[in-house]
């Protein structure tokens, strides 16, 4: 009997000290009425909520319109728009455009969303009268702990961060990193998914990337050496050599991917059988490997038509490789 009317008069009590706190308040102390403050929480918390919305679809606006009026530029050039070239670079491919707005979207999203729910939380835990100076100093215990505790994943975020904004390289991209080369067909945050030649999946934490080769950005040059017999006229040669060059860059299957005219920069080398005769061609990216093909097959049917002459390997006689042995 007694335990029950404890039980009332305290619950009696506590319910009462809630009416006065929440009509009347605690002035001595300062403290507005109940009401009011939980007014001001609810105020906090519709602010906070109202401004992260705005500030998540400005951020995704912004992103993409930036995404949107880069295309549009890259587009305005002539090459570009047969190849989604700009100054001798790749336009970004749909897929990778998306992925990489998606990711720097997402990565300020979440740290604005970090930074006004932060900033809210505060506000309403010093509207409930907490002391604050106890709870940051546990945090930054924590954090420190945590920090400790995460620093390889830290790490790998925070450079997947960089090379995203810097765009290093993106989807489709073929790459050299350290140990592994091949086509990039994902970039995370984390780690980077990556397709060798023979086919085999790799993924590398970004934290672990110290260096990267971009073959897909920018340009690429096509460097063929043909040799000629030493007896050669060099100057009818080199003629022969810069107008089947000149032909081929004007090849309306390979125009588009020769971003400059070729050059024949001359004699590399002369032994006493052969003149080595050099040609450069600017092409786009990943493009090179093509364009000295049919380089090549060019200038072995124009020597074929002038009767130029190269160099025959020269084999020593069978019976003195026997002998020799």
């Amino acid at each position: 009997m007694n335990t029950a009317r404890l039980w009332t008069d305290q619950l009696t009590t506590a319910w009462n000290e809630l009416i006065t706190w929440f009509l009347i308040g605690n002035p001595k102390e300062g403290q507005p009425p109940g009401y009011a403050t939980l007014l001001q929480i609810l105020l906090i918390i519709v602010l906070a909520l109202t401004l992260r919305w705005i500030t998540k679809r400005v951020i995704t606006q912004v992103i993409n319109g930036m995404a949107e009026a880069r295309q549009k530029e890259r587009l305005g050039e002539r090459k570009a728009a047969a190849l989604g070239l700009l100054n001798g670079g790749l336009l970004l491919p749909g897929e990778r455009r998306r992925q990489r707005a998606e990711a720097i979207g997402a990565i300020l999203r979440s740290i604005a969303s970090f930074v006004i729910m932060g900033v809210a939380t505060l506000m309403v835990l010093e509207k409930l009268g907490l002391n604050l100076a106890p709870v940051l100093a546990s945090a930054g215990v924590v954090g420190v702990a945590l920090g400790f505790g995460a620093q390889n994943l830290v790490k790998d975020f925070l450079a997947g961060v960089f090379m995203i904004l810097e765009d290093q390289f993106g989807v489709g991209d073929t790459i050299e990193l350290d140990k592994v080369s091949g086509t990039v067909e994902d970039v995370g945050l984390r780690t980077t998914r990556l397709r060798d030649a023979d086919g085999v999946v790799w993924y590398v934490r970004n934290g672990e990337i110290l260096r990267v080769g971009n073959k897909s950005q920018g340009w690429a040059r096509a460097i063929v050496d043909v040799q000629v017999d030493y007896s050669e006229d060099i100057d009818r040669v080199l003629e022969i050599v810069r107008h089947t060059a000149s032909q081929v860059a004007k090849d309306p299957d390979l125009e588009p991917v020769i971003l400059e005219e070729p050059e024949v920069t001359g004699v590399e080398s002369i032994t006493g059988e052969a003149m080595t005769i050099r040609v450069q061609v600017k092409t786009a990216p990943m493009q090179h490997s093509e364009v000295a093909r049919e380089l090549r097959v060019q200038l072995k049917q124009a020597f074929d038509r002038e009767g130029v002459k190269v160099p025959v390997p020269q084999r020593a006689p069978a019976g003195d490789a026997d002998a020799a042995v």
